[in-house]
């Protein structure tokens, strides 16, 4: 018997081929027209050919929508379980960003959901799954194919302990393990759907990126009795046979589907198949389209004033000696804590800035992740480290300032380099990692090595996510409001502003 096994992966709330920024344009995107793809795909079976559909997890948060239907409309959380009814996926997995909005949010989504698969995050009490269940078999003309769900074990490391109390992340590997010599003779194949990526090249097994337990898709990939693993979460898009198990990563926002062939006779496929030439599913946008108008409506609202400055026409640029927009958000952060000194990030090269009338559309697509404030309290001696961190984001390159590659593969991370205000510094990139900066002054006193100085970043950054100077002991307060919330509030209560280009940042290159 052949099996076919089509699957998504952080769809992150892109239900239609549209990412709320205006003027709206088909940007070859979206659920609805994976939709048309994996029903395309279906069809296209055999009569005697067993079809799997995967939704690989990130699929309730990371849109405007998403953070409306969290904030404003909670209890039409529904419509998510309604449109993967409408796709007909018979699994899905939890994402990492499934518990930006916490535990209690998540066990109600998923109440009673019979397609939830999770094996390794567990109740720290009764030791089961604290929603889902570990595997589910699938059984056609004899044939038995069960499929196991986990989930990258890293979670902790990003998230807020609030979100996720008295979970227990288990090694996704071990838990894989076990249940494939659980599952041995009693199935026929065993498939892995796994939201966590690789962080090895698949050819070489040299690593891409530092050896963590966030991507440990090559070691589950190398158990004995797994098939073929589907991945996700690095939004990357591959398709490959590694050692003739077949394995795929379909990209982000439903740009593409992931497609794995297991044929009895061996002759195992893999493909991704893009989505952007595909018609919207008519289906999945019946449903929708009402919350996108409601939604729409809500974005639409002004907030206030900013100027004519805060808009990001070079990103890089933005990154490297800071923005207008920047130094706003960070105005906030400080404002919002009393800390001194703030960090955030330009999260991705899509992040517009602000024309001068701002709406609510305008901050949710800048903003776009539910962060909220953290101050964590550092020696000077950190402080100088966090700046060495940041400075790593950069390169030269043909006697110009660059990113560095490790910022761009195998997972693009921009939302790892962060642009500080309340310190000022020279970035001297002629030097070697690790001594490029230099002239650090704090409230115009050079930098104390052995001083204590408070710093706001946001609640991902504060575990070591992306720099390593911050750690969860650093924590001294925390502001529980959502960043997006707090600047629109801000600029309410501050409705004509006018920020001028930072410039607290020397940089040296030859």
């Amino acid at each position: 018997m052949k099996t076919t096994i089509l699957s998504t992966s952080d769809v992150h709330g892109y239900f239609l081929a549209d990412d709320f920024r205006r003027p709206l344009q088909d940007l070859g995107f979206g659920l609805a027209k994976a939709a048309t793809v994996i029903r395309r795909e279906r069809e296209k079976a055999g009569d005697g050919e067993l079809v799997i559909t995967i939704e690989n997890g990130d699929f309730i948060q990371g849109s405007p929508l998403t953070n409306y239907i969290e904030k404003v409309v909670p209890d039409e959380a529904v419509l998510y379980n309604e449109l993967a009814e409408a796709v007909g996926y018979d699994v899905r997995i939890l994402g990492n960003h499934e518990f930006n909005y916490g535990r209690d949010y998540l066990e109600k989504v998923f109440a009673g959901n019979q397609t939830l698969l999770n094996a390794n995050i567990v109740d720290e009490k009764t030791k089961q799954p604290f929603i889902g269940q570990p595997y589910r078999i699938f059984e056609k003309n004899g044939e038995r194919v069960a499929v196991i769900g986990v989930t990258t074990q890293y979670i902790p490391h990003w998230e807020k302990p609030a979100n996720i109390p008295g979970l227990n992340f288990l090694d996704p590997v071990t838990v894989v393990r076990d249940l494939v010599a659980h599952l041995q003779g009693k199935v026929n194949q065993i498939v892995v759907a796994y939201h966590g990526g690789f962080n090895r090249d698949l050819a070489t097994g040299e690593a891409i990126e530092p050896i963590t337990t966030e991507n440990q898709g090559t070691d589950l990939l190398a158990i004995d009795g797994v098939d073929a693993l589907v991945t996700g979460h690095q939004h990357r898009t591959l398709a490959d046979l590694v050692a003739g198990k077949p394995t795929t990563q379909p990209g982000y926002r439903g740009d593409h589907v992931g497609r794995i062939i297991l044929d009895e006779d061996g002759k195992n496929e893999a493909a991704v198949l893009p989505t952007a030439a595909a018609a919207e599913d008519s289906e999945i946008s019946r449903i929708v389209k009402p919350m996108y108008e409601r939604v729409n409506a809500w974005l639409d609202k002004p907030v206030g004033h900013v100027g004519t400055n805060m808009r990001i026409t070079d990103h890089f640029q933005a990154r490297l000696y800071g923005h207008s927009f920047t130094e706003l958000v960070n105005q906030v952060q400080m404002a919002a804590t009393g800390a001194s000194i703030s960090a955030n990030a330009i999260f991705n090269d899509e992040m517009r800035g602000l024309d001068d009338v701002v709406t609510v559309r305008d901050v949710m697509t800048n903003y776009i992740y539910p962060n909220t404030l953290v101050v964590e309290k550092l020696t000077g001696a950190q402080l100088l480290e966090a700046l060495e961190n940041n400075a790593a984001y950069f390169d030269v390159k043909d006697g110009q300032p660059a990113v560095n590659d490790k910022y761009l593969f195998p997972k693009t991370e921009h939302y790892n380099d962060d642009i500080w205000s309340g310190v000022s510094y020279t970035l001297d990139l002629r030097k070697q990692q690790g001594s490029r900066i230099q002239d650090v002054q704090v409230a115009g006193e050079p930098l104390d090595l052995t001083a204590e100085y408070e710093v706001v970043i946001n609640n991902y950054r504060a575990g070591g996510a992306g720099n390593a100077a911050f750690s969860h002991d650093k924590i001294v307060r925390e502001v529980q409001t959502d960043v997006a919330e707090l600047i629109a509030n801000y600029l309410l209560a501050h409705p004509q502003i006018q920020i001028d280009q930072p410039k607290n940042v020397k940089v040296l290159v030859s």
